[in-house]
């Protein structure tokens, strides 16, 4: 499991270290790991270093001298290296040794020259080379790059297909808040990321995490330093160790019955996708409340799921679904009420997200709610809080902290990175799915196995965690698909037993 921590928590954490005159030691370890990075980065281009071109944006504190430490590694080994310092402060030791391998350097500091003939110097240098580090701002930027360095980046950043360099950011990009995940814009959108001492909150939530490409984490020993931590990752052996199996002494009651309350004579298909996912998870039972049109349907493609048209007060399940497809359906929504006030783990999706009152929080708890960021700008309006979808969309992980709050639900926000935040604090985010998943009917099935799950698991009070679970089972059913082929929502809940069968089987790191 991954542990993300904010940037003033690292910061707090590399202090000691600092005092205790190891600074010079943990740039070193630094840089290095920055230079396998470009390394590895060149090796995935089919190039070698000797005679490789890399470009180096430098600015003024740690994270420019860790650049030039590893732009002198590389010089050392025979690529001709370019930097270019945006500040008249350089780290000097860096510096000079970037200088004495032979890196060619250019400055925008008026003192050492032309700015502008600088900039454009180093625009041509970047055009044609094979990397581009990006080691102007660390943990401690604000608010992003000014210029004349912004419209420098912004020009880098335009440059597309073959004729783009590959670029690595040192640390983090430049103009992602490391705590917030926010972006202030313009930022050199990365193909690796190598951070120093710990992760980033940032750098594992949208939208920051989009700019970041891969993401390789350089160990410079803080562990015992660093404190409580931001937000957590589920990991492949994570979802291995997770994922519920049953057991010799089990039967279809004590395997998890999982309720759906979805769809309608209007929308039935949300139904069908939600019931099919969560049968395929493998609960010994799935009960399925709706309308008789829905349940024929469904008893065409599940013949296994027990339909009735009974209240959820009438039958026994141990976690229940409430909302998809059920707009505008009286019944249903009135079934979707009844269930959500039952107690039980509640998943709760698209239309019954209306039927959430925050005037009872202290009764939400067993609620899992799954907007996405438009319903969750509906639920704050509800509250009389204005914040708009493309709001919630620059700071996701600031909104479901929010909501999670507000309402005393754990809050599930899809999205490229999903994020899972408990009222009591605990945040999970997971980017394991791919854009294909943005389909008509996705939501659907993430709903599903969020149920099942709900049913399954055998501590169903850490909402939380068994939400991050569901959405990375989800996310992977699109990775585990051949590249280039189509997918839609129908095909997802088909994809599940393989997908659960290779995680299962993973072995523990």
């Amino acid at each position: 499991m991954i542990s993300a921590h904010s940037a003033a928590s690292v910061r707090a954490a590399e202090a000691p270290l600092l005092a205790a005159g190891r600074g010079p030691e943990l740039m070193r370890t630094a840089a290095y790991g920055l230079a396998q990075g470009v390394l590895a980065t060149l090796r995935a281009r089919g190039a070698m270093v000797y005679g490789a071109r890399v470009a180096l944006l430098i600015g003024p504190g740690n994270n420019g001298g860790d650049a030039l430490f590893a732009g002198a590694f590389l010089a050392a080994r025979g690529a001709r290296t370019t930097a270019l310092l945006t500040s008249g402060r350089t780290h000097p030791e860096a510096l000079a040794a970037f200088a004495s391998a032979g890196g060619r350097c250019l400055s925008l500091s008026a003192d050492a020259g032309d700015p502008t003939l600088a900039a454009t110097g180093f625009l041509a240098a970047a055009g044609v080379s094979d990397v581009v580090v990006d080691g102007l701002l660390g943990t401690g930027g604000r608010g992003g790059l000014r210029e004349p360095v912004a419209s420098i980046v912004a020009r880098l950043e335009q440059l597309s297909g073959s004729a783009r360099p590959a670029v690595v950011a040192c640390d983090l990009p430049s103009g992602v808040d490391a705590t917030t995940g926010e972006v202030h814009a313009p930022v050199l959108r990365a193909d690796l990321t190598v951070t120093f001492g710990a992760h980033k909150a940032g750098l594992l939530a949208s939208p920051g995490e989009q700019f970041c490409g891969k993401i390789s984490l350089v160990d410079l020993g803080l562990g015992s330093y660093l404190g409580e931590s931001e937000l957590l990752r589920l990991e492949p052996a994570d979802l291995a160790a997770m994922l519920p199996m049953p057991n010799v002494a089990d039967h279809k009651y004590t395997r998890g019955v999982a309720g759906v309350i979805a769809g309608s004579g209007q929308y039935p298909g949300a139904g069908i996708l939600a019931v099919a996912a969560a049968s395929a998870c493998g609960p010994g039972m799935v009960r399925y409340l709706g309308p008789p049109s829905v349940a024929d349907a469904l008893h065409v493609r599940n013949p296994e799921v027990v339909c009735s048209q009974d209240e959820p007060q009438d039958v026994r399940v141990q976690a229940w679904l409430a909302g998809p497809g059920i707009d505008g359906d009286s019944r249903q929504l009135g079934r979707a009420r009844e269930a959500m006030e039952a107690g039980l783990p509640t998943a709760v999706d698209a239309a019954a997200l209306d039927l959430v009152n925050p005037d009872d929080g202290a009764k939400n708890a067993h609620l899992v709610l799954t907007p996405h960021a438009g319903e969750l700008s509906a639920l704050f309006a509800r509250c009389g809080i204005d914040m708009h979808r493309t709001d919630i969309e620059a700071a996701p992980l600031a909104a479901a902290r929010r909501a999670a709050q507000l309402f005393g639900s754990t809050v599930l926000l899809k999205g490229a990175t999903t994020v899972v935040a408990a009222p009591g604090g605990a945040v999970f985010t997971q980017a394991n799915g791919t854009p294909r998943l943005a389909a008509a009917g996705s939501g659907d099935t993430l709903a599903g196995i969020l149920v099942a799950l709900l049913a399954m698991v055998s501590a169903p009070q850490d909402l939380a965690a068994t939400a991050a679970l569901a959405a990375a089972l989800h996310g992977e059913l699109a990775r585990h698909a051949r590249a280039h082929e189509p997918l839609n929502a129908g095909m997802l809940a088909n994809r599940i037993p393989a997908v659960w069968g290779a995680l299962a089987a993973r072995e523990p790191n």
